[in-house]
């Protein structure tokens, strides 16, 4: 068997190294247009920031690795032009030179990746306006910060966030302008609020909702003119704006191609023809949660997908069962994570959700050095099912993220998650893990014992008592306006201090309390509910000017 692989670095190398250990006999030629067949390119912007010191440790697996240890053929700064499925055949065209030629095969394999997104600005093709996708990129971005004292980011996006921490590492003075009113589009907004601020503590200037228009030459910089009028000078640029799917090669081809341009494929990523497989960012795959195509350009995918279409390449019967979204960005000591639907997301579906707000701590608190995080969690009301869940702070946010993505690759409730057994000594965690609190919390609101209420549905709430049980201290440093002051503690002797007639929503810092006092309030005949997350959510929502 003749099998030809289109693109390497993380599908495209992973089939062909599953592929030599499925069959020693077949023929495997891995085309790549780049100087490197698999790199880290999720370490780019660390070796850009000199966080990674040599660029030889991006070298996951090296031209001569892949020759020696799996009998492959790799061909290098080779370009395929065309792909005639009819004669099974694709056109190489070699990049330092050489004749075109042709290679016939019983298998193809499409990893050709995405590109980052650049429009049709004017100036845009100035050499000081660069993108990072590969090592060549990030080579040039590397030897433009020397000497360099300012940069603008475009972009807020993954890539966006990892180079302002990187720009600020090297001492570069750094602009991000973001189009959208938020950093990092695919999670919900108030749970960017402190990645937001750790740039901003540290130097960075944000500028949300605004966008570039324009780009003029000026010495030996650049000046990015933006929509709002508003014009930032720097000596280079760097759009992450977002990626596309290299697709040109399956369109000519006659391959089926989403809305969104990505290659259709099924759970075997075979695609509309069947003896071509496509695998990573330039497919079109199924959401995991909803069943629904989407489009997610993710390393870990990727890697799974190749090994899935070697396998369906020699019969063997594994499946793809679908991408859900887990993803993960850090800046500055500060983590955001998710998995499953965003809120906005399930808003956009028109689909029935819940979610509950957490505060805590990523071990015990009385052990030196906890960390907080704030944790969201999105279930359904129907049967609580796990949804989705995002995650933001320092210290393991990851692994209750990850441990959240199991519980949705095994279709678990929260009521799961009250009886997931985890890991604990004071150094690692609590007797109450938080993600065993996300499914006390949620469980507790659908079994009816804890009536919520969200920051946003406070206005919508008519004549209701706002009532802050927390503490004097407290309350001084910080409340939500006309909220009315009475200690949790002091609530039994007090509740003649608080009428019946309206609704009354009870918070604290994160809201144990609050639940407490609606237990409390409840059980004395109030009509009262707790504010999710308490004052730490209603902060999360107040987002940085």
């Amino acid at each position: 068997m003749k099998i030809l692989v289109v693109g390497a670095v993380a599908g495209g190398a992973s089939f062909a190294a599953r592929a030599r250990r499925l069959s020693e006999h077949a023929e495997i030629i891995l085309f790549e247009r780049g100087e490197e067949p698999s790199f880290a390119n999720c370490g780019l912007p660390y070796y850009i920031g000199g966080m990674i010191e040599e660029r030889k440790k991006l070298l996951v697996a090296p031209k001569s690795l892949l020759e020696k240890r799996f009998r492959l053929d790799v061909r290098t700064r080779s370009n395929v032009e065309f792909i005639d499925l009819e004669r099974k055949l694709i056109r190489v065209k070699p990049l330092d030179g050489g004749e075109v030629y042709e290679e016939h095969f019983d298998k193809l394999i499409l990893s050709p990746g995405a590109h980052p997104v650049r429009p049709n600005l004017p100036g845009v093709d100035s050499p000081n306006i660069m993108t990072l996708r590969d090592l060549s990129d990030a080579d040039k971005i590397h030897a433009r910060t020397r000497g360099a004292r300012s940069c603008v980011i475009l972009g807020g996006g993954f890539i966006g966030v990892e180079m302002a921490e990187n720009m600020v590492h090297r001492g570069i003075h750094t602009t991000l302008v973001q189009r959208d009113p938020q950093l990092m589009s695919p999670f919900d907004a108030e749970m960017t609020t402190p990645m937001q601020t750790a740039l901003t503590s540290h130097g960075v200037q944000v500028m949300l909702g605004k966008s570039a228009c324009r780009f003029e030459q000026k010495g030996a910089g650049v000046v990015v003119h933006l929509e709002s009028g508003e014009a930032i000078e720097a000596d280079f640029v760097v759009m992450s704006i977002g990626v596309m799917p290299e697709n040109q090669l399956a369109i000519s081809a006659g391959l089926n191609v989403g809305p969104r341009g990505g290659i259709v494929v099924n759970r075997q990523m075979q695609t509309s023809h069947p003896d071509v497989y496509a695998v990573g960012d330039v497919v079109e795959t199924i959401h995991f949660p909803s069943g629904q195509p989407t489009q997610v350009p993710l390393a870990g995918p990727a890697n799974r997908q190749g090994r899935i279409a070697a396998d369906h390449v020699f019969s063997r019967s594994t499946e793809y069962r679908g991408t859900q979204g887990t993803a993960i960005v850090g800046g500055f000591g500060v983590t955001l994570a998710m998995t499953g639907d965003s809120e906005k997301v399930l808003k956009r579906n028109k689909m029935a959700y819940e979610k509950v707000y957490l505060h805590p701590a990523h071990h015990a608190g009385y052990y030196p050095g906890a960390q907080g995080m704030s944790l969201k969690l999105l279930f359904s009301p129907q049967d609580g099912r796990i949804l989705g869940a995002q995650g933001v702070g320092g210290e393991g946010v990851d692994k209750r993220i990850d441990v959240i993505a199991m519980a949705i690759q095994g279709r678990m409730s929260v009521y799961d998650l009250e009886q997931a057994e985890l890991c604990y000594a004071p150094q690692y965690g609590s007797a109450k893990d938080p993600v065993n609190m996300a499914g006390f919390l949620a469980s507790n609101f659908l079994r009816g014992d804890q009536p919520l209420i969200h920051v946003e549905e406070l206005d919508k709430l008519e004549h209701a008592i706002v009532l802050d049980v927390r503490t004097q201290s407290e309350y001084d440093e910080g409340h939500i306006p006309g909220a009315v002051h009475l200690p949790v503690d002091e609530l039994r002797d007090r509740l003649s201090e608080l009428p019946k007639d309206k609704p009354i929503v009870a918070y604290c810092k994160v809201g144990q309390r609050g639940y407490l006092a609606t237990r409390l309030l409840s059980q004395h005949g109030f009509d009262v509910r707790n504010l999710s997350g308490g004052y730490t959510t209603y902060r999360l929502h107040a987002r940085p000017v």
